[in-house]
């Protein structure tokens, strides 16, 4: 069994209103010296056997279509045993 992680990101040039309400937050909360926030989504997928080239190359082409924006988002996706 294989655990496949994407972790999606806003590009760093696009705004995120989010992670600058988050960072807002943390600073009132006392949690001083918060430079920047940044927020995200992760996607967890649990799959039967081992992941080899051809199911990599799918898990790309599907995190950077569908489970990501390409035009604003950015990902990340590793392969963990499970």
């Amino acid at each position: 069994m294989a655990r496949v992680v994407v972790d999606v990101r806003l590009k760093s040039e696009i705004l995120d209103p989010q992670g600058r309400a988050v960072q807002g937050s943390l600073v009132r909360l006392g949690l001083g010296k918060v430079s920047n926030v940044r927020q995200g989504k992760q996607f967890v997928i649990d799959l039967d056997g081992d992941v080899n080239d051809e199911t990599l190359k799918k898990l790309h082409e599907l995190a950077g279509n569908l489970l990501s924006n390409p035009v604003i988002e950015d990902y990340e996706l590793r392969v963990e045993k499970a």
